[in-house]
């Protein structure tokens, strides 16, 4: 069984614009990581010995080039990127399983949200 609490928020102007820019960071990972798996998955069509697309890759091939790409994503909790992976993660093996349709990209102002675990909270 997996159990979650969801808690309403009241943050000031300070915290509103953190959760702002978290969101966006993870909604930045995700999409990054959903374009990169596409371009990795036709790329392993093509030459089958190339490695197939994986999340835990994709985490660390973002992990690699953040700092010097993208730095302001080291503005947030480290969290807010990695989480938005395993969740692309989940959703292709929730289509590979035939439970939901293809991923498709987040978007501003509809997808907005970030995870953290337990530790991090």
């Amino acid at each position: 069984m997996l159990m979650a609490h969801r808690i309403a928020l009241d943050p000031n102007d300070r915290q509103a614009t953190y959760f702002a820019r978290a969101a966006g960071t993870a909604r930045f990972s995700y999409n990054w990581a959903l374009a990169e798996w596409r371009r990795q998955y036709a790329a392993h069509r093509e030459d089958p010995s190339r490695p197939a697309p994986s999340e835990t890759a994709l985490r660390r091939e973002l992990n690699a080039i953040k700092r010097k790409e993208f730095p302001w994503m080291l503005e947030v909790t480290k969290n807010a990127p990695q989480m938005a992976i395993m969740q692309l993660g989940q959703a292709f093996r929730n289509f590979f399983a035939g439970r939901a349709k293809y991923p498709t990209y987040r978007r501003k102002g509809v997808d907005d949200r970030f995870s953290l675990t337990n530790d991090q909270f």
